[in-house]
């Protein structure tokens, strides 16, 4: 028995080594990660709760955010800034996201040349800068030195040229189909590669059921690409409620005209580091911070505990 012991310990010790040498690559990516996002988002979250008290840094509790939703005049610019915040996501999710699938849709047609071209003319302007994208849009929508009025002419559409960067009613849309333009070969790629992932038998099969063209699409493709659908539909999510560079871009760090662009990240900004008359007040700016990370948090949440299992099951 102690022989039988002895051998069967053996076996586990080499059934089962140390991988130390896990640890030691994934330590770099550990300390950098941790020094550029956990560290200072813990430093938000404490700011937070921090203020400044007869000329000393005290913790106050829930103070500020009593301030944030509770005093006038932060109330009004953060409701505003939200409200602005929530149709910027809406426009990227009703117009970005299904013209990004009805294009992933059209390039995976096996009878369509120069699809790699296409591609790429689509994709290229994720891999432009913001400043580059914004301040070339800003040039083309501009009423004085502007192309827009004179391509319109071309096409006799002068008459419905207007200032759109400049009206309160529709720079807050100018600007998003700007960033919808941007991004949309994002959601195109990722749906073109769940497309590209579809086994051969399941279109096959369909079409001895006589399930062909665009019916096959959406009968038989569109239901195999929701799970990739959520996540294009999650990072537009993050993403929309993170943005600050284009709307500083190209309306400036008031998000101007009279607020109408004014977002979370450019309300964030102002209020952290100040801006021409207004001081910045860190505390206050934490606190919009932690406001928009538990917004993040729970459009997260809400997507992997509730609809990701929903659509699990369309996943091969």
């Amino acid at each position: 028995m102690t022989d039988a012991t002895s051998s069967r310990d053996e076996m586990e010790v080499v059934r089962r080594p140390r991988r130390w040498h896990i640890g030691v690559f994934l330590l770099p990516a550990l300390v950098v990660y941790s020094a550029v996002m956990i560290l200072p988002l813990l430093e938000t979250l404490r700011l937070s709760f921090y203020n400044t008290v007869d000329g000393q840094y005290t913790f106050v509790g829930l103070d500020n955010f009593r301030v944030l939703f509770g005093d006038g005049r932060w109330a009004s610019d953060f409701w505003n800034a939200l409200k602005n915040n929530f149709i910027f996501f809406v426009i990227h999710m009703l117009v970005q996201n299904p013209i990004g699938i009805a294009l992933a849709a059209l390039l995976s047609l096996p009878k369509l040349r120069f699809t790699a071209f296409y591609r790429t003319a689509i994709f290229l302007p994720t891999l432009l800068s913001f400043v580059i994208v914004g301040f070339i849009w800003k040039l083309i929508l501009s009423p004085i030195w502007g192309v827009s009025p004179y391509l319109m002419d071309l096409v006799g559409l002068k008459w419905m040229f207007a200032p759109w960067l400049g009206k309160p009613g529709s720079a807050l849309i100018a600007v998003s189909l700007i960033s919808v333009w941007q991004y949309v070969g994002i959601p195109m790629m990722l749906i073109y590669a769940a497309l590209l992932n579809i086994p051969e038998e399941v279109i096959e099969a369909a079409e001895c059921d006589g399930i062909t063209g665009w019916a096959q699409f959406f009968k038989i493709k569109l239901p195999l690409v929701l799970p990739a659908i959520g996540i294009i539909s999650i990072l537009t999510f993050v993403g929309n409620f993170n943005a600050f560079d284009l709307v500083y871009t190209v309306q400036g760090a008031l998000a101007g005209p009279d607020g109408s662009t004014d977002i979370l990240g450019t309300l964030l900004y102002r209020t952290f580091f100040g801006f021409q008359l207004q001081l910045g007040d860190r505390s206050m700016g934490a606190t919009i911070a932690t406001v928009m990370f538990l917004i993040i948090l729970a459009g997260v949440s809400l997507y992997l505990f509730v609809i990701q299992r929903r659509i699990r099951r369309y996943q091969f």
